[in-house]
């Protein structure tokens, strides 16, 4: 087994050891070739939110899973922590906006490449998380507001407010602690942060991190929550917005009670991102939490379906139809595989850090951040307590059944693994003994297994506590 590869590419779709939320991807072709960009922030400082980098990752369109880093791409002159920031191109230039000093300083920086360095940035009158929209005939509009939404069109210095086009409450606010009491509240709209303009099927689309107030039982929510991506769509650039969904939520896979109302399998935070098409498929980038805050969160990805109904209005997301017509939209599964949609090799080994659903057990079990920048570094599942289930959607066995399962984990005493296809309580298919001071075992499987399959470990570790890192599949 120690030729055996380590999956890559999946969800998260960097390596484990980084961490970089908020992603904007963009699409730009550079001499000849097209790739997929991200830029976001960059959780490096561990104890806080974000850093004082920004580095940029691509891929080549045809290859969601084949991811390069180009490197550190700016840093404030006053090494400030940057938050979100956004690139677009105009002309033979690519502009990067960077939110310095923690988002309260929008600077414009240039590059002639996609990836930078972003230099000579010049402080334009923007405000927290700027996105930004170059339309097809050149004009160009921003997008900001952290409780409280605006947007404008920009001037050609890229930088400036155009005079009598700043637009304030474009969508109704959330209802926090930090939001003003002013008159444009909006549950249903809930506006938190983390603008993101797209322009999809001639409709502008406004992208942005929703917080709900009101409980959300279908999805396990009885608190607020800003978990979610969601949009509003209009026919103008900067007013008229109407209601789009929910594109993406955080919460992991959504089970249901007795009583039909959902539970979140995953410890939900913090949310931003957009949607791009990428090589004729269109997907939500996003991220997740890791640890026990959300100060090392990771970059997600998955497939979404994106069409246009007979009244105009866009539907991005999980998409409901009625007699052929889409009538609703939700948010995505979140998933293990992220763009490797046929699933992960179930040979190769899968870090356990590839969970996306942790539930059950006495304490709430997370995954350990880790920043060694190694290949075959493994982020494991921690805190493990008896009765903990950590999920895998999906994985692909191939058409030739395996023969055992190897699992490497750790626990203070011996401990039972269940190994289970399909559901959490689905049927057995393996089970794994570790005894006191084991960290490996090999089971073997009770069935033949093939195609692609959800995967869940269910640990029964009496009074102690076990960590889990990694698994695979053979014969």
């Amino acid at each position: 087994m120690n030729g055996k590869r380590y999956v890559r590419g999946a969800n998260p779709y960097m390596p484990l050891w980084e961490h970089v939320p908020d992603g904007e991807p963009r699409v730009f072709t550079y001499k000849g070739e097209t790739r997929v960009y991200v830029y976001g922030s960059h959780d490096t400082r561990r104890t806080e939110y974000c850093g004082d980098d920004y580095v940029v990752w691509s891929a080549p369109v045809t290859d969601l899973t084949d991811w390069k880093c180009h490197g550190v791409c700016y840093r404030a002159e006053d090494r400030s922590i940057l938050y979100a920031p956004d690139v677009v191109q105009k002309g033979d230039l690519f502009y990067m906006y960077a939110a310095e000093q923690k988002g309260s300083l929008i600077m414009v920086a240039r590059s002639r490449t996609p990836w930078g360095p972003f230099t000579d940035p010049v402080k334009t009158e923007l405000g927290f998380d700027p996105g930004i929209l170059v339309d097809d005939d050149g004009r160009v509009y921003a997008y900001w507001g952290f409780c409280a939404s605006y947007c404008a069109e920009l001037n050609e210095d890229m930088a400036t407010i155009r005079p009598g086009t700043l637009h304030e409450h474009p969508i109704g606010h959330c209802i926090a602690p930090w939001a003003k009491d002013d008159g444009h509240t909006d549950t249903k709209e809930a506006f938190f942060e983390a603008s993101s303009p797209r322009k999809i099927f001639g409709k502008y689309i406004y992208i942005y991190s929703k917080r709900v107030s009101d409980p959300v039982p279908e999805l396990g929510i009885h608190e607020h929550c800003n978990g979610f991506l969601s949009y509003r769509w209009s026919d103008r650039p900067l007013e008229g917005f109407r209601d789009g969904g929910d594109i993406s939520f955080n919460g992991g896979e959504i089970l249901k009670d007795a009583d039909g109302n959902g539970i979140m399998t995953y410890r939900w935070g913090n949310n931003h991102g957009s949607v791009m098409e990428v090589n004729g498929q269109w997907y939500v980038f996003y991220h997740r939490q890791t640890g026990t805050d959300e100060y090392s969160r990771q970059a997600m990805l998955e497939p979404i379906d994106a069409v246009q109904g007979k009244d105009g209005k866009v539907f991005l997301g999980k998409i409901e139809y009625r007699d052929g017509e889409p009538v609703s939209s939700g948010p995505v599964e979140m998933t293990s595989q992220g763009p490797q949609v046929n699933g992960l090799d179930a040979r190769e080994w899968i870090s356990a850090g590839y969970a996306c659903h942790l539930h059950g057990g006495r304490e709430q079990a997370y995954i350990a951040p880790v920043y060694e920048q190694r290949d075959d570094v493994s982020a494991p599942v921690t805190n493990i307590t008896d009765g903990t289930v950590a999920g895998f959607r999906y994985l692909q066995f191939g058409k030739n059944p395996p023969k055992t399962v190897t699992a490497v984990a750790k626990a203070e005493t011996g401990i039972t693994v269940s190994v289970r296809l399909d559901k959490a309580d689905g049927r057995e298919i393996a089970c794994l003994r570790l005894d006191q001071g084991q960290t490996e075992n090999t089971a073997p499987l009770k069935d033949d297994v093939t195609g692609k399959h959800a995967v869940y470990f269910v640990f029964r570790t009496g009074n102690a506590k076990a960590e889990f890192n990694r698994f695979t599949f053979d014969g």
